[in-house]
């Protein structure tokens, strides 16, 4: 024999366990099935959105007002920004969109 075969099977060292080959078929036996998973429980289904209801558009005879030849304007001007910016009505204030000035109406007795 030559040297290089006497490396290869070395003797194992003291207080060391010589080494065994392990066939990979004997290591570790395939598992039979993997656990299978709970079912889990359904979802309620949510109730369907209702469908947005389309504004209907404000159109110019909601801000005019037409009395014997004359057109009268329903809503009030804003001070600061001039004639042709109306103010919103909400209720108790009337309010600018283009600057944000707020008028507040006087209170009902």
């Amino acid at each position: 024999m030559s040297k290089k075969a006497e490396k290869k099977e070395a003797p194992a060292k003291k207080g060391e366990e010589p080494k065994k080959e392990v066939k990979k078929a004997e290591a570790a036996p395939p598992p039979a099935e993997a656990p299978k998973e709970e079912a889990k429980p359904a979802k309620a289904e949510k109730a369907p959105k209702p469908e947005k209801k389309k504004k209907e558009e404000k159109s110019i005879f909601t801000l005019y007002k037409i009395e014997s030849d004359k057109v009268v304007r329903l809503r009030p001007t804003c001070e600061r920004c001039g004639p042709g910016y109306f103010m919103a009505d909400h209720g108790n204030r009337y309010t600018c969109g283009h600057c944000g000035f707020t008028k507040y109406k006087p209170p009902k007795e």
